[in-house]
């Protein structure tokens, strides 16, 4: 039986002592030299240097993973191409996303071709060759990130890095049957990494599972200071179950899948299985993001590919990449200023659509070519190739793109899941799912079956909580707050007001209650607790209160301000002024003692 390079299984036959990373390093290398190093890499490390990388590895979560880089990612010691030998360059350090993945155990095995300056969803703009999808090799790979799809979709690692700023990250998962994971711009540090549009790039993640993938996430997003774009306050990865019923977005209008009738019909299918998952289907306007994808190379962000490339000589380049880097310079600053505006209008007619829905579901490509086809016409049906993708990072979305069947000829296809930022872990749960859904689904051309792999490990869905202050007959030991505890509150600690607040003992309640009030010239110090429950349980909570007590807002010591209770001016007559006490619990042992 042929060994399966998914990272589940390995580190699974690595902990029972069945295999070790220095056999799975043999074998890597075996398998690349039957399948041949050109045209798929660009640099391989030497095999006795790998393996004494294995004898050094921390034993992380990646222990003994083998993967590679695309060849605009910086390996300390290897050379950086982009795909152009004229602009070559050995970095002495490593991106920080390669550093991140070796200290957590993975086995870096080499670098991978690309469209020139990652520039190109096809994967056939690279003076190295061109690398062919791998269930036919007439068809193209997809690109830019070609090269590090094909490597594991082959199975000769267990995942890759590429990067993705119009798709190239997807497109290629797309073409090869494997999962492309494009997380939130910010989230994986760019330090290290060739710019094709810094503003937009991402380091994208290539693996044989969603389980997988998000594995890797897990080790690589973190926050890097010396990412000018690095998110400083993002969560790290996490898989997260999504809220049911789950609200997919199908666009409202018919797409174009350029009369490629089976992915039509793929498409279609998977939109079936969803429904038949639960989910409910509900249409949206699709227009603000299909104008957002048109700017991407009409709009002013084609010059900012120039910014690495700008002192080349014009024959340094592929002739199609040199006449999309030539086109950049033609763009002003008023142009630029222009592009920016549209975008914040289509930014804005978007945001009203995610109100409709919480994950958005498109093919990943509307069809795909022959590579004769491709370089016969080489601008459009690569813009046709971007319909679905191009628009994700200029909206600063995630997204992440898992196989969704086979056309008739054996070519696959995939579709893309879209969310708001930093929903990544929610989309890896309904990826997952997705994904599971396909009869007899196997792992990119190998023939590992997808249902013999480990599912994601998602999370339960967070829900909504609401913080409330207490200040008086709910406190805990008090008769109402059983209010609290059968709602599953949960007491988070016990403070104090600001200044500002009185409070005093109401007369004739039942059981007896006191009333907060700000006027503005107590001195405050009211002791309260704080309670957190969801928003369901706060709703029928807040539904049993009684006048003249009501929620407002409340302003805390520290300056933090929670829902909590207040009480109505006209209710103070013949109340007593009990603020000295300092808080309710106080004033009832005072009057015990008394």
């Amino acid at each position: 039986m042929t060994l399966s390079l998914d990272i589940a299984h390995l580190t699974s036959l690595y902990e029972q002592g069945k295999t070790t990373p220095q056999a799975v390093i043999e074998e890597v290398f075996a398998r690349i030299g039957k399948k041949g190093v050109a045209p798929d890499w660009i640099a391989l490390r030497d095999k006795t240097d790998v393996l004494d990388s294995v004898r050094r590895a921390p034993r992380g979560p990646l222990y003994g993973i083998p993967f590679a880089v695309k060849d605009n990612i910086d390996v300390g010691g290897m050379p950086t191409t982009c795909a152009c030998p004229a602009f070559a360059y050995t970095p002495d350090r490593s991106a920080t996303v390669v550093e991140l993945l070796e200290a957590a155990g993975a086995i870096l095995i080499g670098k991978t071709n690309l469209d020139q300056f990652a520039t190109g969803l096809n994967g056939t703009r690279s003076p190295y060759g061109i690398p062919t999808n791998v269930f036919n090799a007439d068809y193209i790979s997809g690109g830019s990130s070609s090269g590090s799809a094909v490597v594991v979709a082959a199975g000769l690692v267990s995942f890759s890095l590429g990067t993705d700023t119009a798709g190239s990250g997807r497109i290629p998962a797309a073409f090869n049957n494997i999962v492309g994971l494009k997380p939130t711009k910010g989230l994986i540090s760019t330090r290290g990494v060739v710019p094709a549009c810094k503003s937009q790039d991402a380091v994208s993640i290539f693996a044989l599972t969603v389980a997988d993938a998000a594995k890797v996430a897990e080790a690589a997003v973190a926050f890097d200071k010396d990412d000018c774009y690095a998110c400083a306050d993002a969560p790290p990865f996490a898989v997260e179950d999504f809220a049911r019923p789950l609200r997919v977005g199908i666009p409202n209008a018919p797409l174009s899948f350029f009369e490629d009738s089976e992915y039509q019909r793929l498409y279609h299918h998977t939109i079936d299985r969803l429904a038949g998952l639960g989910a409910e289907i509900t249409p949206f306007n699709f227009a603000p993001f299909r104008d957002t994808a048109a700017m991407l190379y009409d709009g002013p962000w084609v010059a900012e590919r120039l910014f690495a490339a700008d002192d080349l000589n014009d024959e340094d380049f592929n002739p199609v990449v040199g006449a999309i880097m030539r086109g950049g310079k033609n763009k002003s600053a008023l142009s630029a200023f222009e592009g920016f505006y549209r975008l914040a209008e289509f930014r804005r007619a978007a945001d009203a659509e995610w109100k409709r829905m919480d994950v958005m579901v498109l093919p990943t490509a509307g069809t795909t070519y022959k590579i004769a086809d491709m370089l016969a016409d080489p601008i459009r049906l690569n813009s046709n190739l971007g319909a679905y993708t191009n628009f994700v990072n200029l909206l600063d979305l995630s997204a992440l793109a898992v196989p969704a069947g086979f056309r008739e000829d054996g070519i696959p296809f995939g579709v893309t899941l879209i969310g708001t930022a930093f929903a990544d872990g929610q989309l890896a749960a309904v990826g997952d799912a997705i994904h599971r859904a396909l009869d007899g689904a196997k792992l990119g051309a190998t023939q590992t079956v997808l249902s013999d792999t480990a599912h994601v490990a998602a999370r339960p869905v967070k829900k909504r909580t609401v913080e409330v202050a207490v200040v008086g007959a709910h406190l805990r030991g008090q008769p109402l707050n059983t209010q609290l505890t059968e709602r599953d509150a949960i007491y988070r600690e016990t403070t104090r007001t600001a200044q500002g607040y009185r409070l005093y003992a109401l007369p004739g309640t039942i059981p007896p209650k006191p009333g907060l009030v700000f006027e503005g010239t107590g001195p405050g110090a009211i002791e309260v607790e704080i309670w957190e429950m969801d928003d369901a349980a706060f709703g029928s909570f807040v539904a049993l209160i009684p006048s003249p007590l009501g929620i407002g807002t409340l302003v805390l010591d520290d300056g933090r301000q929670v829902k909590g209770f207040l009480c109505e001016s006209h209710a103070l007559r013949g109340a007593e002024d009990i603020t000295e006490f300092g808080g309710w619990r106080a004033w009832l042992n005072r009057t015990a003692v008394a």
